[in-house]
């Protein structure tokens, strides 16, 4: 599959709200790539725990704003992965959900990962499961809707259940906090997007992407009954966390 390369935000007009359209899912995987920093180091580290953390026997994993599937095509890719594990893509966005059905199919996946339309919200009907997946997902929930849709996934994972949560993050300290903010546009901008394109784009992203501090999501996730909660990686103003549900006493 060719990949497009991201220049969404390459243009001199005031770009509207950020939206996952056509335009973006042809070159998702790039932007991704390019604005999450260490995004293909974050997978990789994330698909390496996971397996580990799946049952042997049949289990089932939901992925929550999968877009392009690339996180269920990586993890039902690895050799370790175990045999009896499906996986189900949830997406609001039906252009990522064709790039995703399209990349699974290339990678000869079908028979084990299913893409879904669903919004993140009330509607949302998770069964029974021994992992979730928000992969830079809650940061574009309102926050006032966050702790339902935290509580629904604790609900549905069974006791020892798994929840990776990778986020954007702000810092309480303002001057780290503007320093980190800084030190992100140096990184898009070393990975080729133009002052005008990081410009463009954090107007889009405005009231779009909210992000909370590191100390509110742990928080948001100890309320929801989430006890073993770590960082795996953390770079300046991004975070990706792994979270268990606790299994009843012996």
């Amino acid at each position: 599959m060719i990949e497009t390369i991201d220049q969404v935000f390459d243009t001199d007009w005031h770009p509207a709200d950020f939206a996952f359209d056509a335009g973006v899912a042809r070159v998702f995987d790039d932007m991704v790539s390019r604005s999450v920093p260490f995004y293909h180091e974050v997978q990789r580290m994330q698909t390496e725990l996971a397996v580990s953390l799946l049952p042997a026997g049949p289990s089932r994993v939901y992925d929550l704003g999968c877009s392009t599937a690339t996180t269920l095509i990586n993890m039902a890719a690895h050799p370790a992965c175990p045999a009896g594990a499906s996986f189900v893509g949830i997406d609001n966005a039906p252009d990522m959900l064709s790039r995703g059905r399209a990349k699974i199919a290339e990678a000869g996946l079908d028979e084990r990962i299913e893409l879904s339309p669903g919004e993140l919200d009330e509607s949302l009907a998770l069964a029974g499961c021994d992992m979730v997946i928000m992969n830079w997902t809650l940061q574009f929930v309102r926050p006032v809707a966050r702790e339902a849709l935290v509580r629904r996934v604790a609900s549905a994972l069974k006791p020892g259940g798994v929840l990776f949560l990778s986020e954007k993050i702000l810092v309480a300290e303002s001057l780290l906090n503007r320093l980190y903010i800084e030190f992100y546009y140096d990184y898009k901008r070393t990975h080729g997007y133009s002052d005008t394109e990081i410009r463009n784009k954090r107007e889009a992203l405005e009231n779009v992407l909210v992000p909370y501090r590191s100390d509110e999501n742990r928080t948001l996730l100890l309320r929801c009954g989430f006890e073993r909660i770590d960082a795996f990686f953390r770079w300046y103003n991004f975070e990706s966390l792994v979270a268990i549900k606790p299994s009843p006493a012996a």
